[in-house]
């Protein structure tokens, strides 16, 4: 049965919501009191659909199937359907606390109950239900159709399964959730609103004017917006309101500044113009940064959030390049420290312990990339870097090859599955260390990063408990290889494959020139390698790349199934794919590139003219590790492509591939 999801409250938020439920594919009933409210959600959803289908987003008939998923109502009774309801009404406890009272007697029992709240302690809201154990916090950030952040929060009372529940809806919904308490502001408002007040009181104490402080934040935070153009953006009473809440909570350094109150008063915005100072721009970094270090430090102190959990809000949901913790990396811990115990002295307050030890111990901060859960047996490590599609880096390779040797030898796991956090399997390896170090000219270290994966991949390929890779999203060169590597594959219908090497100036190097021809053969693997097609899970199902496609609800359920089963037989192939297998296993590269064979097919026709806008060397590389394949030990070929690395990091090609991507389609000369 098709999930139903239901949201109360048809204002900009609550419509907001609606919309990207709807954008993937669920049904969606919005309520709100009366009709014309209810008119103004939908409104405001067609108005949004029709700016994405102007900026090519959606196609008209993709934005006229979303609209159509939204039932606009004030009839209650129909989220008797949902299976998860979103409170999202103006921040009022008292009516809050009534559509909870409500959703209490009109909802399923095994509904999940959530709200929107990003001012009030969702045990509040739970009180009142008959079923606090189903009832949590899900505060979703402006624009929720377009920011993929969401704070799961549930309350002492939430059931387990509940959350875990809620938090796989939200990564089936194409969000990027993270874990906070209960406690006012949760993760990112906790420093991002003393963030939006420490630059008020700067203007406030005489420090900077507003364009001093917009260009100085712009310049220290790598941020498009400053914090006062922000607040004219999303609401100076907003940031007064939020301000506000959080000091009665915590104390005066969290109570907002005099000046905002203020601004807010006045009704106007805060006015941009002028020209900065670059000499007062030192004193507004430290200031802003000792707020967002002191206060990220106390929120992970307080156990709100963890430090993957504070870094991926800022990254994800505020747009930040870096997060306050790999910003105290770079700037020097101790460094940190020292802003931060400036800035709580003249508060009567303590620098937070987390970061007193670490500068005390001469410790950068470390980052937690996959997570270990055991249930009933079974190991799942998850790579958790969702804000960089979980692309594998040294931290990455080096923690899952721990996780996996800890799960392979505890005799309690009968076995383990590979998966990724958010809207991505692993979607390849982090483009940018290639990039680094072919600029530094440090071979070795691409080389030493490579076997470290090629040893994982080993490690994964020779243990003898089942190994299954649960794919949803992105799986993309070395997150394919990986996949390869694992004994069965099970995927939703989002799964997306690709092996894009050598459309940016190399070859599959973490195995796919040997695993893939073995799954699917030579001639099947040329294509995609020579090509870089992206298949979407049922045609990679339909060559045998994958063996089993089921909706992201019975996912878990067919891992587990996977795990009894043997390796999947080859399926027979449709005419399209033994017309492309014929051709990729009859014709050399060289052919393929001077354009001498002619394909009649069209299908063929089109894959043999990608051929040719891909990288000539990285294609006969691989073109002459696949052939390998087939007659020398998968050992020996893992070997070949190893031996091979520098030769193809070293060329002009590479260089180019990799540095312009996501910019413009490199022109590959072959060198």
């Amino acid at each position: 049965m098709a999930t139903v999801l239901g949201v109360v409250g048809a204002g900009n938020m609550g419509s907001g919501i609606a919309q990207k439920m709807a954008s993937e594919g669920f049904t969606v009933v919005l309520v709100d009191l009366d009709d014309a409210k209810v008119a103004r959600g939908v409104d405001s959803i067609r108005k949004t659909l029709a700016e994405g289908v102007e900026r090519k987003i959606f196609k008209p008939a993709d934005a006229e199937a979303i609209q159509a998923r939204v039932i606009g109502t004030t009839d209650w009774e129909r989220l008797h359907e949902a299976d998860c309801v979103v409170e999202a009404v103006f921040e009022d406890l008292r009516v809050k606390q009534g559509v909870f009272a409500r959703l209490s007697s009109v909802c399923r029992a095994d509904a999940l109950l959530a709200s929107n709240t990003s001012s009030f302690a969702v045990a509040d809201l739970a009180s009142v239900s008959k079923n606090p154990e189903r009832v949590l916090g899900l505060h979703y950030f402006y624009h929720p159709a377009k920011n993929r952040l969401v704070e799961v929060v549930p309350t002492p009372h939430t059931d387990g399964s509940a959350v875990k529940r809620a938090w796989l809806l939200q990564e089936r919904m194409g969000k990027t959730p993270i874990h906070s308490a209960d406690q006012p502001g949760f993760v990112v408002n906790r420093y991002f609103v003393p963030w939006l007040n420490e630059a008020v009181r700067l203007l406030e104490d005489g420090v900077a004017d507003i364009p001093t402080v917009e260009a100085a934040c712009k310049a220290a935070f790598g941020v498009g917006m400053g914090p006062f153009e922000l607040m004219n953006v999303t609401g100076i009473p907003i940031a007064l309101h939020a301000a506000t809440t959080l000091g009665e909570a915590f104390g005066p350094f969290y109570a907002p500044a005099p000046r905002l109150r203020q601004q807010v008063s006045t009704g106007n915005l805060w006015d941009l113009t002028g020209t900065p100072d670059p000499a007062r721009f030192g004193e507004v970094s430290d200031r802003m940064w000792a707020v967002v270090c002191m206060v990220a430090a106390a929120l992970v102190d307080q156990e709100v959030g963890s430090v993957e959990d504070v870094d991926i809000g800022a990254r994800v949901g505020l747009r930040w390049p870096r997060g306050p913790f790999e910003s105290m990396n770079r700037m020097g811990v101790t460094s940190a420290r020292d802003l931060v115990a400036t800035l709580a002295h003249g508060w009567g307050m303590v620098v937070p312990t987390i970061l007193r030890d670490h500068a005390s111990e001469g410790r950068n901060f470390a980052f937690r990339l996959v997570r270990t859960r055991i249930e009933r047996g079974i190991a799942t490590l998850t790579v958790d870097r969702p804000d960089a599609m979980n692309a594998l880096n040294e931290t990455v390779v080096s923690q899952l090859t721990r996780a996996f040797r800890d799960a392979a030898e505890d005799p309690e796991v009968r076995g383990i599955v590979i998966a990724g956090t958010g809207k991505a399997f692993i979607a390849g390896a982090d483009i940018r260390f290639f990039v680094d170090n072919i600029e530094r000219g440090d071979m070795d270290r691409i080389v030493s990063f490579t076997r470290a994966g090629h040893d994982l991949l080993h490690t994964i390929d020779a243990c003898p408990k089942p190994v299954v890779a649960r794919m949803h999203g992105l799986a993309l060169g070395g997150g394919l290889e990986l996949a390869l590597a694992c004994d069965r594959i099970v995927a939703t219908p989002k799964a997306a494959l690709a092996f894009p090497e050598t459309g940016i100036g190399i070859y599959p190097g973490l195995g796919g020139t040997q695993r893939a021809p073995r799954r699917v053969g030579s001639g099947l693997a040329k294509w995609l390698i020579y090509t870089g097609q992206m298949l979407s899970a049922e045609e990679a199902r339909a060559i045998g790349l994958v063996d089993t496609v089921v909706p992201f609800e019975d996912l878990d359920a067919a891992v587990v199934e996977a795990m009894r089963a043997g390796k999947a037989e080859r399926p027979p192939l449709s005419p399209k794919h033994a017309a492309l297998e014929a051709f990729f296993a009859r014709h050399a590269v060289d052919d393929l590139l001077t354009g001498a064979p002619a394909a009649e097919e069209e299908p063929v026709a089109k894959a043999s003219a990608r051929v040719k806008q891909k990288a000539p060397i990285a294609l006969r590389l691989a073109e002459r590790l696949i052939d390998l394949s087939g007659s020398i030990p998968l050992e020996d070929g893992l070997a070949e492509e190893l031996r091979h690395l520098v030769e193809i990091f070293s060329t002009e090609d590479a260089r180019l591939g990799l540095s312009t991507i996501g910019k413009r389609a490199p022109v590959f000369a072959g060198r």
